[in-house]
């Protein structure tokens, strides 16, 4: 039985323009009547609500002359998914009206929520699902069983009731899965209970709002499992999400970027490198197509908004490269931190015979693209964007920029592993000093005290890295044991660095009155430590044929030893930060008095 023409076309138009006034007109309300718009929709919402009940009153009449109308099951339905075939047809008119009531109930509590009146919007959408119960689902009805239930989950995740949430959001994923599996066809969308036939929507479009309903209910999946602790589930959602954007061109470019290097983050920590290598390149080229910020800022604005959100991305490629290359190293290394190309060799044929047809099939699930950036996104895999430190300058971001060149310098060092040719790592290491020394040796350190000790530590080991490396070369070069001059000069120079850059940090932890701590915090316990171990090894390695020299020398190393020694007799507790410095230490304090007593003898003899 139809309704008049008249009164549904005035229930059209008040949709539309509720609709209007909810998605529209609300983005202009002054900030002293920041809900305007929407109370206005409210009403004509509630408008719509009495002249459907009107109508259902109305029809009830004249169908309660004829055959009795469609039974209410006595049991109730689970979320319209009657296993037994009961409830009411989605397609009949008790189903329709069951729906529209529903769908205005929904957008009731959609505005309530919206305005910040959560208990109301619940009832709405509360009253809602209680209209659906007597219905099973249908082409007709299926997309409001989902919105609805959507809103709720996002609702009590609001309220931090994480499990509720993830009961309604379950069983909307659970209904779309079904209706597609049973029936498939593009469903009603909402809007169209309260449109005029000439301008119902295409399949097409009716499928893409589905689609998109159903994107939501896997985003807010996503934070949900991520909530509950079930990372590998979130993140499982989170890159189906993404997907579903880019599929269905429905996203904010650079929020979506944003979302997959987050996503990428979280794949590396993991070790799977082609997942987060994927995500990156697609964070990387969907970031290029953003334009947009809020309308209020200025363009110079809208450029800077960009250009950090694209050097936090250019951040985690930097964290890609470290890790990858830290773990590999992990993977390659022998009993002494060298490289095993044995080891190496045998890694590379277990990966060419057992991973290639699974990273296949890992590789056709995970892809991002659309025609349009489906190229691009491959094409930028095969290479590395490194561009932060363009934005993140010392002027302004001066805490940024620093640990930008920190990765960078690890970057190289976890590189240096790789690298057979000595030179060539000792160049790796001496543009780590280059990138380090000049920033340490102008930080403030009133304000930056602990960054400054950070680089002074790291200055220190790469020095003495250096150090290593050369003496190795030099040893390999010689046809004696005997160094020539250049080599001794080159050798005690990056020694004496090394030992200036430990000293350096010792300085940082004495009081204004240069006073050595008697208690070293459990922060700098072990660093402390170990510079003070290092610093007596060093200065026990410099070499001289000045015997006054070699006395002070090792006088000071000795000195640096029995520190450490003695700290740890006067705080047990220090020993287990430094266990194996501390065993050294004590041998040496044994053996270097030996060592001093002999060259004494030799200058006295001398003399």
């Amino acid at each position: 039985i139809k309704t008049k023409k008249g009164p549904k076309i005035a229930i059209c138009d008040k949709f539309n323009n509720a609709q209007n006034l909810t998605e529209v007109e609300s983005r202009n309300d002054p900030e002293n009547d920041p809900f305007r718009s929407k109370y206005k929709a409210r009403e004509l919402l509630r408008e719509i609500y009495c002249s459907l009940k009107s109508f259902e009153a109305d029809e009830g009449e004249e169908e309660s002359g004829g055959e009795s109308g469609e039974q209410r099951p006595t049991e109730q339905p689970v979320d319209g998914q009657r296993e037994d075939g009961q409830g009411i047809s989605g397609d009949s008119p008790a189903g329709m009206r069951a729906a529209k009531l529903g769908a205005v109930e929904y957008y009731l509590g959609v505005n309530h929520v919206d305005t910040e009146e959560l208990s109301a919007g619940q009832e709405h959408l509360m009253n809602c699902m209680k209209l659906l119960e007597r219905c099973r689902v249908s082409s007709e009805n299926v997309s409001l069983f989902i919105h609805v239930r959507n809103q709720l989950g996002i609702l009590w995740a609001g309220r931090d009731e994480t499990e509720m949430a993830q009961g309604f959001l379950e069983t909307a994923e659970s209904i779309y899965q079904r209706y597609m599996k049973e029936d498939g066809s593009p469903p009603t969308d909402m809007t169209e209970y309260f449109t005029s036939e000439e301008n119902l929507l295409t399949h097409q479009e009716r499928t893409k709002r589905f689609e998109l309903a159903y994107t939501h209910t896997m985003y807010y999946l996503a934070q949900v499992y991520k909530n509950l602790g079930e990372t590998e589930r979130a993140a499982t959602y989170c890159h189906s999400t993404l997907q579903r954007q880019l599929q269905l061109n429905q996203f904010s470019p650079m929020e979506w970027a944003l979302n997959a290097a987050t996503l990428s983050q979280y794949y590396i920590t993991k070790g799977r490198y082609m997942e987060g290598r994927h995500c990156l390149s697609a964070a990387t080229v969907i970031s290029g197509l953003a334009g947009e910020v809020p309308s209020e800022a200025t363009e110079s604005e809208r450029r800077e908004h960009l250009r950090q959100k694209r050097a936090e991305i250019a951040r985690c490629w930097i964290k890609y490269c470290l890790n990858l290359l830290q773990d590999s190293k992990k993977l390659l290394e022998d009993n002494i931190g060298e490289l095993d190309t044995d080891r190496q060799d045998e890694l590379k044929r277990a990966r060419r015979r057992e991973e290639e047809e699974e990273e296949k099939g890992r590789k056709s699930a995970l892809l991002f693209g659309s025609e349009d950036t489906f190229d691009s996104i491959a094409s930028l895999e095969e290479k590395v964007w490194l561009c932060a430190k363009e934005y993140f300058q010392m002027d302004g971001y001066v805490t940024d920029h620093i640990e930008i060149l920190q990765d960078h310098s690890s970057l190289f060092r976890a590189l240096a592993f790789f690298e057979e040719d000595l030179e060539r790592r000792c160049k790796m290491h001496k543009r780590r000093v280059d990138m380090l020394e000049p920033i340490c040796n102008d930080l403030n350190s009133q304000y930056y005290l602990l960054i400054r000790r950070q680089l002074m530590f790291e200055l220190a080991e790469t020095y003495s890295e250096m150090m290593d490396l050369k003496l190795t070369l030099a040893n390999r070069q010689a046809d004696t044991q005997s160094l020539d001059n250049h080599t001794i000069k080159k050798f005690n120079s990056l020694c004496s660095a090394s030992a200036k850059y430990f000293q350096m940090f010792l300085d940082s932890l004495c009081s204004p009155e240069g006073k050595f701590p008697d208690v070293l915090e459990e922060e700098v316990l072990r660093p402390a430590l170990v510079a003070r171990f290092r610093v007596a090894r060093l200065h026990s390695r410099l070499i001289s044929s000045v015997p006054p020299v070699q006395l002070e020398n090792l006088n000071r190393s000795l000195e640096n030893y029995k520190y450490v020694v003695q700290y740890c007799e006067a705080h047990p507790e220090a020993a287990a930060a430094a266990e194996t410095e501390l065993e050294l230490s004590k041998e040496m304090v044994g053996l270097l008095p030996l060592k001093i007593n002999r060259l004494k003898a030799r200058m006295a003899a001398n003399n």
